[in-house]
């Protein structure tokens, strides 16, 4: 019999260095509770639950803050966790950089250097592992350098949109700010769910520009970079539009908290008929 490849577990990056200015708050975003937890810490969930064997959150902004309730989440939780510090707010393509030192082992060793690895919101607590394993199945099945999951949303106001090309395929991430009065129509949106081919990721991260309005590198360029070397990308609809609701002010924080509970609630058990 010929003998069996494994396949090397996926690892995640979640970002987690972001303020949230709009919460009226002067805490991480991500440390505002969802479910009674700082809301960071349902993402981390969904990344063990998809078969996650490293796990980075990307910290900055009152780092201290987040990693003391991280760590207060208990020793069973916050074991294997590790962390990156982005040192200035410079975008998510410069957030994902700050954490390249945690993976050099892996980057050094060819066969390790074709890992998948999540990149993630901190801040998307209604993420589903199952949403995680899917994209992953396609990421791995079709060989991508990087696979995408995508919603179709009623609102797409904010986010980025999905562009593809004449036979279905992905042509490039919009941010919506840069959009055409036609691609603003586009309902199919950038949720932040990405999977990478490791190697691939940083180096293409060394290779992003600054944003010339925004002064920021963003990850959503590596996909179209990607595309542009004659690279495979994959995209998958595959994020339920009710996961992918935002949370920046407390209002909003609110109704994704009931959301979340109503989901993990534990099950009642159907009353017992007669007596003893």
């Amino acid at each position: 019999m010929p003998p069996t490849t494994t396949q090397p577990a996926p690892a995640a990056i979640i970002l987690a260095a972001g303020k949230g200015t709009r919460m009226r708050s002067d805490l991480p975003k991500v440390v505002h509770p969802v479910g009674g937890r700082p809301m960071v810490c349902a993402v981390v969930d969904a990344c063990r639950a998809a078969g996650c064997t490293q796990i980075v959150l990307v910290v900055g902004y009152k780092q201290e803050v987040v990693r003391d309730l991280i760590a207060a989440q208990g020793p069973a939780f916050s074991a294997g966790l590790e962390f990156a510090v982005q040192e200035q707010q410079l975008g998510t393509g410069h957030a994902v950089r700050s954490a390249q030192g945690n993976f050099a082992a892996d980057l050094r060793d060819p066969s390790h250097s074709a890992r998948p690895v999540f990149v993630l919101a901190g801040d998307g607590p209604l993420i589903r592992a199952a949403t995680l394993r899917q994209l992953l199945d396609l990421h791995r099945s079709s060989g991508a350098k990087a696979t995408l999951a995508t919603s179709v949303i009623d609102d797409p106001t904010g986010y980025g949109r999905i562009v593809r090309d004449s036979s279905g395929r992905l042509s490039r991430i919009v941010e919506h700010k840069e959009c055409t009065p036609e691609q603003l129509m586009i309902r199919e949106v950038n949720p932040s769910y990405y999977c990478f081919e490791l190697g691939s990721l940083f180096s293409t991260l060394e290779r992003v520009k600054r944003n010339e309005s925004s002064g920021e590198y963003y990850i959503t360029d590596v996909p179209s970079m990607l595309l542009s070397g004659g690279q495979r990308v994959e995209v998958i609809d595959a994020v339920p539009p009710q996961d992918v609701l935002s949370i920046n002010t407390p209002e909003q924080l609110a109704e994704v908290d009931a959301i979340y509970r109503s989901r993990h609630a534990p099950s009642t058990p159907s009353a017992t008929k007669g007596t003893r």
